[in-house]
């Protein structure tokens, strides 16, 4: 057994999640959750909402109302939303808990007292307007990378680049739009470049010390390549302090009106989340942060890159004991039709419309969202190209083949698994291919190829359609039932691995087969045997598990975004 602490990068509770969070850290995390514990693995699934930070007292004064009214809608909001689409976290927990600030200021002490933090004096863009100093996102203008209008302070959210407000051209304040001042201040700053040498050595070799620890081989191309421009660059100092009045309060004395850089804080938030984790379920936390045994993987988006691959594993290895990452798949960005996603112009999805617009239909989404996976580089949501997947595979292919397979046993056996009587050399090849499946599927999902992974399943669906057509039970029942009887026993095999390996994917679609098949869903390695349905075992009566959608319904939705 392996033991994993599974985290997927906490969401802002300053507004709804769309389809492009989903898509871009959340559905694949959940897939390779629920892919290993049908393994029997030892997982742990973390998130949470991330609650402080410029992004959240930006809403909270266009809003008119407090942070803390804020980031309670919004984290309940998205926590609904992440369960009706069946992502289902070990723990959803909030950086405004007293155990997430206790945990990061302690965080914060051990370091200091290390000596790890330099504190320095700064200029800082001031908005005077407002007599207040301007965190990153309270400031916008020009990227000097892209040339994107509204990049923020501290990132360009059309390149992905990480950058510093007095990186950007023309800036502006969010606050008064006025062009804002330069002013003294002090922070802590995190001396990035004295942890070049080994960061270097643990990114690209995957050792620390000389001692494996990771194999770059497994790592994406986007995130090395990002990880080597930014130390081949030349790492410099970052400040961990802010000057904000809400956040985790600088545990310190005198440093009144300052609180911990939001990317100090937030990815603490996962340990702070295992430790609620482990509270409730009599564990102990350190066994999975402290275990070198244990396997960290962290699902990103490719904007966050920087904070998980440089600056969390730095904070890690300065504090000490703690383990770094084995893996940080960050996907690239999800468009939509053809543009990026914007939520300032309401250019998205959101989760808590599409619950509304389409009732029971949240698996058609994640199988969308996976088979278009912008895993390599940015990719394209369409709503012609999630009626078409929904229609052509989903209800022709996958949900047709279990609904074929389904009647037919009702209507010859009264709902009783026939008989496998002498099997054919067609039959033997069937047999063979459906034990390969497991295997080919678990390889994907395990390299993080989520949409490989997807289309072997759909594949195996297709391959019994293939078998059903090729021996035409119906016709074949009148002439010679007995070979009829070993065509649906086989089929019948074929709809149960179904049931186990889409469960992943699918999982509402993989119970309601469960539920047709009258079985419990098993583990991963059952689906490599043939024999799981047994002679005269009792099978339920057939219904869709899929429906066609209009055009009408698709016109509606690209109506809604024009």
């Amino acid at each position: 057994m392996e033991k994993f602490i599974i985290t997927a990068a906490l969401p802002y509770a300053n507004g709804p999640l769309h389809i492009g969070h989903i898509a871009g850290a959340y559905l694949p995390a959940d897939i390779f959750v629920r892919y290993q514990k049908l393994n029997q693995n030892d997982v742990i699934f973390i998130c949470g909402s991330d609650e402080h930070g410029a992004a959240i007292t930006l809403r909270a004064k266009k809003e008119q109302k407090t942070p803390k009214e804020i980031i309670d809608f919004y984290h309940k909001k998205n926590e609904e939303s992440f369960k009706y689409l069946s992502i289902d976290f070990s723990i959803y927990h909030r950086t405004s808990s007293k155990l997430h600030h206790e945990t990061a200021q302690d965080f914060f002490k051990t370091l200091h007292s290390k000596n790890v933090f330099n504190k320095q004096k700064s200029n800082q863009f001031f908005d005077e307007e407002n007599n207040q100093f301007l965190a990153d996102r309270y400031i916008t203008g020009i990227c000097p990378k892209c040339n994107f209008q509204e990049a923020y302070g501290d990132q360009c959210e059309s390149c992905g680049s990480a950058l510093s407000p007095t990186e950007l051209i023309n800036p502006k304040s969010k606050l008064s739009g006025k062009k804002p001042i330069i002013k003294e201040t002090s922070h802590w700053f995190l001396p990035m470049e004295k942890n070049e040498k080994w960061l270097k050595e643990w990114i690209e070799n995957g050792t620390l010390d000389g001692v494996p620890k990771h194999d770059p081989k497994k790592w994406k191309n986007n995130v090395l390549g990002q990880c080597k421009s930014w130390i081949d660059g030349g790492l410099q100092s970052r400040a961990m302090t802010r000057d904000l009045d809400w956040g985790v309060k600088v545990p310190l004395d005198n440093e009144l009106g300052k609180v911990l850089y939001v990317w100090l804080d937030a990815p603490i938030g996962y340990i702070s989340a295992t430790k609620k984790w482990a509270e409730k379920e009599n564990k102990n936390w350190e066994n999975y942060w402290k275990n070198p045994e244990t396997k960290l993987i962290n699902f990103i988006g490719k904007d966050n890159i920087v904070f998980h691959c440089i600056i969390f594993p730095i904070i890690l290895k300065e504090h000490g004991d703690y383990i770094l990452p084995k893996n940080v798949p960050a996907n690239e960005f999800l468009n939509l039709e053809g543009r990026k996603i914007s939520t300032s112009r309401n250019h998205a999805i959101w989760i808590n419309d599409y619950i509304t617009d389409f009732p029971g239909k949240e698996d058609v989404l994640r199988y969308v969202l996976c088979a278009i996976s912008p895993e390599n580089k940015d990719s394209d949501f369409t709503w012609k190209d999630f009626q078409a997947r929904n229609n052509n595979e989903l209800v022709a292919i996958f949900g047709n083949f279990v609904n074929r397979v389904i009647v037919l046993t009702n209507k010859y056996w009264n709902g009783l698994v026939p008989k496998k009587h002498k099997i054919t050399d067609s039959d033997e090849i069937i047999l063979k291919k459906i034990s390969q499946y497991p295997d080919k599927i678990g390889n994907s999902i395990n390299t993080y190829k989520f949409r490989d992974a997807l289309f072997d399943l759909i594949d195996l669906a297709r391959l019994g359609n293939k078998y059903l057509a090729e021996n035409e039970p119906w016709k074949l029942i009148k002439i010679n039932p007995t070979r009829t009887e070993t065509i649906l026993h086989i089929s019948l095999q074929i709809v149960y691995s179904l049931s186990i390996l889409s469960q992943p994917f699918l999982p509402k679609t993989s119970k309601k087969i469960s539920k047709l098949l009258n079985t419990n869903l098993s583990d991963w390695l059952s689906a490599t045997k043939t024999n799981n349905l047994k002679s005269n075992h009792q099978i339920g009566t057939a219904q869709h598990l899929f429906e066609i959608i209009s055009d009408e319904k698709i016109n509606e939705q690209t109506e809604k975004l024009k």
